[in-house]
């Protein structure tokens, strides 16, 4: 799955927030190209971009391409990218407390998606990607039970 976004800045004090997480799987393939422009005009714009990915076969892959074009001088404005895999010591831990490995990956995927899912302030739609990702994960009733 491809994603291309753009955000612009066109009048004084605009804040913006872009908070993109992907999870890829399989021989799956996914593109982030997010751009936020600061126009001239848009001076003291405040504008953050986050762009995380987490891989979770050795065949997925992800391209990813934060971008920021600020043509204003008085501008607060940050971006970064990161790709990983799940973290072997989180899953050890997890392991070494008698939770079951699938359980343990499945809880760590939870908490990786999860911090997006809080961000959103309508809770029927937060409601709604809550049941969306439990119902794609692996032990989903173990981890409604740990909740």
């Amino acid at each position: 799955m491809d994603h291309h976004t753009r955000i612009d800045h066109f009048k004084p004090d605009g804040v913006s927030r872009e908070y993109y997480r992907g999870l890829l799987d399989g021989a799956s393939r996914g593109v982030f190209n997010g751009k936020v422009v600061v126009h001239p005009q848009a001076q003291r714009s405040d504008a953050r971009q986050v762009n995380h990915n987490l891989l979770l076969s050795k065949d997925a892959e992800i391209d990813t391409k934060p971008q920021l074009e600020i043509y204003a001088d008085d501008v607060r404005c940050t971006h970064g990218a990161a790709v990983g895999q799940l973290d072997e010591d989180q899953l050890f831990y997890l392991r070494s407390r008698g939770i079951e490995e699938a359980t343990a990956r499945s809880l760590l995927i939870y908490a990786f998606a999860r911090e997006v899912i809080e961000r959103i302030r309508v809770d029927s739609l937060r409601a709604a990607l809550e049941q969306t990702l439990l119902a794609r994960l692996p032990e989903s009733e173990r981890i409604r039970k740990l909740q």
